[in-house]
């Protein structure tokens, strides 16, 4: 597993003081209220503050006080070590931990690994077999288990049937 999980994205500098605009890549935006350090480029920087606004997230980093240094960081991910990540309830996984899991149904048939998760309202994950690309809502119904430590993860094969749309 990786030692760091990616949480946001900075999209550009929010105003003069050197807070930056931050793409938030978790489903509780108000996580990054919590937020004491963070990694960018392999540096570690505190967190001053991180307030929550329109569905992004702004956030005020040490060593960041204005906005030609905040304009260095645009485009640059925010990551966490696994260690100081939030504990997720039962059957919810990092995506940095769905990326390269073999999907398989109740009956052995593979479906290919993981290559892609888009984070929307449910998350659409996309799977790849070497020939066609599956993609599917992932929905609590579809689960019936994970062995993320193995990169396996088991679905149900009627229900899979029913969401999975496949690409041309």
């Amino acid at each position: 597993m990786e030692n760091f999980i990616k949480i946001g994205a900075i999209v550009k500098p929010q105003g003069i003081k050197g807070e930056v605009k931050v793409i938030p890549l978790t489903d509780d935006i108000n996580r990054f209220k919590l937020l004491k350090s963070v990694y960018i480029d392999g540096k570690v920087y505190k967190v001053n503050y991180a307030k929550i606004a329109a569905g992004f997230v702004i956030l005020s980093i040490n060593g960041i006080f204005d906005r030609n240094t905040a304009e260095l960081f645009r485009g640059k991910d925010l990551l966490v070590e696994r260690k100081d990540a939030v504990s997720l309830p039962k059957n919810t996984f990092f995506i940095v931990d769905v990326i390269g899991c073999e999907i398989i149904d109740e009956d052995g048939n593979n479906y290919g690994i993981v290559t892609d998760v888009l984070s929307l309202k449910t998350d659409v994950w996309t799977v790849f077999d070497g020939k066609k690309v599956m993609r599917f809502p992932f929905l609590k119904d579809l689960l019936i288990s994970a062995d993320i430590e193995n990169k396996k993860i088991t679905l149900s094969k009627s229900r899979l049937k029913e969401v999975a749309c496949y690409e041309d």
